[in-house]
């Protein structure tokens, strides 16, 4: 069955698309402030112009009926990447222990080969579920507050319960919305009307 992207029509000039390009080249741009100069400000302002455009490129896609597939690739694409880009800056500042990251990044990786299966399987991605939507606002929320909670500063000491509260909360409903794909992924594979989606 096909999935809702393959719906979607094939235009590639549209704004949502040129403002999710925008936001891909932003990535190893964030991620050279991080590890080069270590221009902590200005890769959150990177941060920050990532997630008004992603917010962004949603509604003008709803705005003017500009949805397209492959929007509906770039945007997930995007996020992703930001996230593993700071995931891997922050093991290498000694922001975020390894096995935080592996975690993360193993959820990540889990979740892609279930949506692999069940398209293998004609089955549609599961339904966004509001533990995966406050997991994403959470981790964006501790992203950049982890970074200006770096340093001995009375701001860094005041940012510093917010960071690990944000980053905590996000990371433990991060693990648990990959963990309802993949209970999802497995009861889609084994129900008896494979031709509908989960």
């Amino acid at each position: 069955m096909a999935s809702e992207s393959d719906e979607l029509p094939d235009r590639l000039l549209t704004i949502p698309n040129l403002l999710s390009v925008i936001r891909l080249a932003g990535v190893p741009v964030f991620l050279w402030l991080l590890l080069g100069p270590k221009e902590d400000g200005w890769a959150i302002a990177v941060l920050v112009f990532s997630g008004f455009t992603d917010w962004a490129d949603g509604k003008i896609a709803r705005w003017l009926d500009q949805a397209s597939k492959l929007g509906a690739l770039l945007d997930p694409a995007a996020d992703r990447l930001y996230t593993l880009a700071t995931v891997i800056a922050f093991v290498l500042r000694d922001v975020m222990p390894l096995w935080v990251a592996l975690v993360l990044v193993g959820r990540d990786v889990m979740v892609g080969v279930c949506l692999w299966v069940l398209r293998r399987a004609g089955f549609s991605p599961p339904e966004v579920t509001y533990i995966g939507k406050a997991a994403t606002f959470n981790l964006m929320y501790a992203m950049p507050l982890l970074l200006l909670a770096q340093g001995g500063s009375d701001f860094a000491t005041i940012a510093r319960p917010f960071a690990y509260g944000f980053a905590i909360w996000g990371g433990a409903l991060f693990v648990w919305s990959g963990l309802l794909y993949l209970v999802q992924t497995r009861m889609a594979l084994r129900s008896p009307l494979r031709t509908s989606p989960i």
